[in-house]
């Protein structure tokens, strides 16, 4: 029944053309956004510093009372995503942790000193994280060559989407990249982000007219 709601909620504003996910902190975050009309919440701790890994007790509540998707971010420590060995072995724990509650997306990104993307272990976490869809998250926009990681990981498959501003600080400084990606992702949903509420979402998309996009504010959920 819940899988049924669950795309009750996803189809109540399909007329809409495209996919609202919130990025939030906490359940209570989560509830409001489905309240207000989020298709899908990204769930983290520490905004404040880009989103970490929630705490366990907030994923299990989302995936029990929400109606909507919920998708889990995979950070266990806020920072460079060039990350150490043993944060980099905890991600592989985490990423265990949430495939054993059922999570059904995980969100995740990594990159080498150079500033590009890290391919071989994203390749390991997404082998780990099967059947789990994966969402590659922002760390793309550190990358020294966008375009070019954005199509070795078309390359690498396995990976459901990615969220990004197009190397920029907002979707609109980056509309012109994102254009790019969208373009030549194919496979790949490319979720843009940065400073997208529900105040210019329907202006940023007729620029962009993406499937899907992010943002903390997406939706209005109050003061």
């Amino acid at each position: 029944f819940r899988i049924y709601f669950k795309t009750l909620a996803f189809m109540r504003d399909k007329h809409l053309g495209y996919t609202k996910e919130a990025c939030i902190e906490n359940f209570e975050e989560a509830l409001l956004a489905q309240q207000h009309g989020a298709h899908q919440i990204e769930l983290c701790s520490q905004l404040h510093l880009d989103g970490c890994t929630p705490p366990k007790d907030d994923v299990i509540r989302c995936l029990e009372e929400l109606d909507i998707h919920t998708k889990v971010m995979i950070r266990p420590v806020a920072g460079s995503f060039a990350v150490t060995e043993e944060v980099y072995d905890q991600m592989k724990s985490e990423i265990i942790a949430m495939k054993n509650l059922g999570v059904q997306e995980v969100v995740f990104g990594l990159t080498r000193p150079d500033s590009r993307l890290d391919m071989n272990r994203i390749a390991t976490l997404r082998d780990l994280a099967h059947p789990m869809d994966i969402t590659i998250h922002k760390a793309i926009d550190t990358s020294v060559d966008i375009m070019e990681d954005l199509e070795k990981l078309m390359e690498l498959g396995g990976i459901k989407s990615v969220l990004t501003s197009g190397g920029h600080n907002t979707a609109l400084a980056g509309q012109s990249v994102l254009r790019s990606m969208i373009e030549i992702a194919a496979d790949i949903d490319i979720i843009p982000a940065g400073k997208i509420t529900f105040q210019n979402i329907e202006d940023i998309h007729r620029s962009l007219n993406a499937k899907i996009y992010h943002g903390r504010r997406i939706v209005p959920l109050g003061s």
